[in-house]
């Protein structure tokens, strides 16, 4: 690839970062030689080499080579004319002027770039180019923002600027790519002043920190904005701030005012008239997941070798067949020998053909055997592959918690600095890995857990002093993995929380009976923070007060299967402990059986599993309940929330899942209890909306599909139940036994099977369904039924092959059967007859009454 043949973009592209690498040169050799010295050498380098720009390339070397034995020390003057010849020569090839590296001070390199301004792009920005783009201004404002932070707490230490300084450099380059000459100035504004500060000539006060800060925030918002939006929205406040850093890197004193960015949490997608379109809503890519190099190799590996083993099984499939001819010569061995036993040939010739026959029959055993071990040795190494491919899988999406906590230092410095109080935030375990989304869903809890800390939490500086505490509180935010969970634990070093005060709360708000409100314990008065509406703060202000946050914290919380619990002590801190999934992904699961189905409910939201004597059901005017540790316990049967049929009363113990939110505590009756698995969640199609009492499906170690439930549902509904009195009893001497005729429909097509199962219903009858003849006969075995309605066309096992298998069986012989298909020929209606069955039906008979005249002159009315 020439330079000619490079798309326009991307030579604009390498011409840039070429030449902001040399600029870069001119401030990391003004004085000593530092690495990235080297680094800028070694970048012009590669990417003249991916771009075909061999000439550049080459001087690219040769600088890199001319560097490398300079780092730490001062050019001397023949290095210093040697290495700004090369830069002189690579400017030259970008037909570019440059200003000579011998220069001792940072200076502005009149380089002549292109022409681009917002109202005139020079070209159309590819959609890759622009994804790159955007990571790049996250990664560079995530940096700035930290090294700001960190530079408040140590201005006078020259290693906090260099970085912010690099930040700038390469924000204001990846600007100029986009052609927003805005964000370029005030990158350019911002690295003016860390260079300035990095010199000595200036030292950065909390104000000025505010100001840079507030420029980090605006240039940051060109990572989740339209660039049209942005600079409708955003360059205003860009121009504003440009000011206020050129008087910061002058040294000049601020002038109080407040420079605020136009609100973009509803991005503008139309950009105004005089704006060409820069990127429009059908050029943006798909959402972009960041995964580590190394991760893909794994993965990548690891998808190799599945490839290996799928080969394998044609192979295999190879060697199966030379086991069937090895079968179908015995087979013929045992022909002849019949044959002969029937026509009575000598018995030289019977003995001889038995021979044979014992021959084949030991080199078909010892094929088979061969067969089977290879079989199962691959099988072992197919089952250690996934259990690797599916951990990397996972692995891929979990991220450091720092990842989703870079904001936080700058919500407390900012939450502080607005209320005059000095707080020092320390984050612990930033490596600790979490799954991607359930950072997201940390971001708003932890927010609003690390305000409150701040304005409820920390006192003002004179009174900790008088306390004898230091005047700077420390709020700590701590993530760490425990028992296969997230723990996080956000920690201040404050008043603690007034026990009593929550106690006068909670009887002025008649939240308690006012006997009890005396007796309750510290944890549960606790527990009353976590109620809508409850606050204990003495006035509203901008930070808190208004009674809204701690129940939003625990609610979110509680949906993604997580607790939030309180622990404070009078003059030394309050600690907010959250425990959480460490992933949403893969969910640990108690499996019980309900109507005959399995169903998973998620591990933290199960209280405990009970068997409970039907004889300690008790009933009072609609509801039903039992005690469970001194408390009474309401009772739902789980087929009727879900739609299903309710097993037959008996001697048996009752399964009872106890499940609790803020309200109470509830008792699910299912009818078995099946085990605990780790599952991985699978969505739902979206196209069936919201389904009721469900959250997601999952696939059993068996194959077999699960439903999983959503328990904040399902507690909704079971308290609708309990309401309204519409519960079916438990009780022994309440529940009858079944009396209603029960089918059992088996149709690979879901519709059908749907419209059969609602016909017999809105009739009396109770259905089961199966998809394939193999699941029919399965389930045939299993229970017991009065009637089987059959589709004809299924896969495993077809209508007839099923119908044979229950006719030829002793037990199920006399089973009423009816067949249901879309064929209508004779032969077809007398294949079926002559299978076994006693009605052949066409699917057109669901429109009138010949299916439901058929189900009762075979078994009768449902009740009957």
């Amino acid at each position: 690839m020439t330079d000619h043949d490079a798309p326009d973009p991307l030579m604009a592209l390498f011409r840039t970062e070429v030449r902001d690498q040399l600029a870069l040169l001119r401030v990391v050799t003004s004085d000593v030689v530092k690495p990235d010295a080297i680094a800028a050498a070694h970048t012009i380098r590669g990417a003249a080499r991916i771009v075909g720009f061999s000439a550049v390339a080459e001087l690219g070397t040769q600088l890199e080579n001319q560097l490398s034995g300079a780092v730490g020390r001062k050019l001397s003057a023949v290095e210093t004319t040697e290495i700004a010849a090369l830069a002189d020569s690579i400017a030259t090839q970008l037909d570019d002027p440059v200003v000579p590296l011998s220069v001792p001070t940072p200076v502005q390199i009149p380089i002549q770039v292109p022409t681009v301004t917002a109202t005139a792009p020079q070209f159309e920005i590819d959609a890759g180019l622009l994804e790159l783009f955007r990571e790049e201004v996250r990664s560079h404002s995530a940096t700035l923002t930290q090294g700001l932070l960190d530079l408040e707490r140590d201005p006078g230490n020259p290693q906090r600027i260099e970085p912010l300084m690099r930040a700038a450099h390469s924000l204001k380059g990846a600007a100029r790519i986009v052609g927003l000459d805005d964000a370029v100035e005030l990158a350019h504004d911002l690295e003016d002043a860390f260079v300035n500060a990095g010199a000595g000539k200036l030292l950065l006060n909390a104000d000025g920190i505010d100001v840079l800060l507030q420029s980090a925030d605006v240039l940051a918002a060109l990572a989740d904005t339209e660039l049209s939006a942005w600079v409708q929205s955003q360059a205003p406040a860009a121009r504003a701030l440009r000011e206020r850093c050129v008087a910061i890197a002058r040294g000049e004193k601020l002038v109080p005012t407040l420079i605020v960015a136009t609100d973009i949490s509803e991005p503008i997608h139309a950009p105004p008239a005089s704006l060409p379109n820069i990127e429009t809503e059908s050029t943006l890519p798909e959402p972009v997941v960041r995964v580590t190099a190394q991760s893909l190799n794994r993965l990548l590996s690891l998808a190799g070798e599945s490839l290996v083993q799928a080969r394998w099984l044609q192979l295999f499939a190879g060697s199966l067949l030379d086991l069937r001819k090895q079968y179908d010569r015995l087979t013929g061995h045992m022909d002849r020998l019949a044959q002969g036993l029937v026509d009575g040939h000598p018995m030289e010739t019977v003995s001889g053909n038995l021979h044979q026959a014992r021959k084949e029959g030991e080199r078909t055993r010892q094929l088979l055997l061969k067969r089977v071990g290879e079989f199962e040795d691959h099988a072992g190494q197919a089952e250690d592959l996934n259990s690797r491919l599916y951990r990397e899988v996972i692995a891929s999406r979990m991220r450091p918690f720092s990842d989703g906590g870079q904001g936080f230092p700058r919500l407390v410095r900012d939450t502080a600095r607005s209320l005059g109080k000095p707080v020092r935030f320390e984050l612990v375990g930033a490596t600790t890995e979490v799954d991607r989304d359930i950072l997201e869903k940390l971001e708003a809890p932890l927010t609003h857990l690390l305000r409150n800390a701040v304005d409820h939490g920390i006192e003002p500086p004179e009174i900790r002093i008088a306390s004898g505490k230091p005047a700077e509180a420390v709020i700590t935010l701590e993530a760490r993995h425990r028992s296969g969970m997230l723990s996080i634990a956000v920690r201040d070093d404050g008043a603690g929380i007034d026990i009593e005060r929550v106690r006068r709360k909670v009887r002025e708000r008649a939240l308690a009976p006012v006997n009890l409100v005396g007796r309750l314990t510290e944890r549960e008065l606790l527990e009353f923070l976590f109620l809508p509406g409850f606050s204990t703060a003495t006035a509203v202000t901008e930070v808190s007060g208004r009674g809204v946050g701690l129940d939003v914290v625990h609610d979110t919380l509680r949906r993604v299967g997580g607790t939030v619990s309180i622990g404070t002590v009078a003059g030394r801190g309050t600690t907010f402990h959250l425990l959480l999934p460490l992933t949403l992904s893969v969910v640990r699961a108690v499996l019980v059986e309900i109507g005959g189905d399995p169903y998973a409910f998620p591990h933290t939201r199960v209280d405990r599993l009970i068997r409970l004597p039907r004889r300690e059901v008790r009933s009072v005017e609609n509801c039903q309940f039992t005690t469970v540790d001194d408390h009474n316990i309401g009772l739902v049967f789980a087929a009727q929330l879900m739609d299903l049929e309710t097993p037959a009363a008996g001697n048996d113990d009752l399964c009872v899942i106890l499940l609790s939110d803020a309200t109470g505590t509830y008792g699910l009756i299912v009818d078995a209890f099946r085990g605990e698995q780790d599952l991985v969640v699978r969505p739902l199609d979206a196209r069936l909306g919201k389904v009721p009492n469900i959250s997601s499906a999952a696939i059993l170690d068996d194959g077999s599909p699960v439903l999983i439930a959503d328990v904040e549902d399902l507690l909704r509904s079971m308290d609708q139940f309990i309401q309204l009195g519409t519960l079916q009893r438990a009780e022994r001497d309440v529940v009858t036994s079944r009396t209603k005729k029960r089918v059992l429909v088996v149709d690979d097509s879901i519709t059908v099977r749907e419209v059969q199962r609602q016909l017999l219903r809105a009739h009396g009858y109770e259905v089961d369904v199966a998809v394939d003849g193999q699941d029919g006969w399965n389930r045939i075995r299993a229970a017991r039924y009065d009637l089987v309605v059959s589709d004809v066309d299924m896969p495993r096992m077809t209508g007839l092959e099923f119908v044979k298998r229950i006719r030829g069986d002793e037990s199920l012989a006399r089973l009423p059967i009816v067949m249901v298909s879309y064929k209508d020929r004779e032969d077809d209606r007398r294949r079926g007859l002559e299978a076994g069955a006693n009605v052949y039906l066409t699917k057109g008979s669901f429109h009138d009454s010949t299916y439901l005249d058929a189900v009762g002159n075979l078994i009768g009315l449902a009740g009957a």
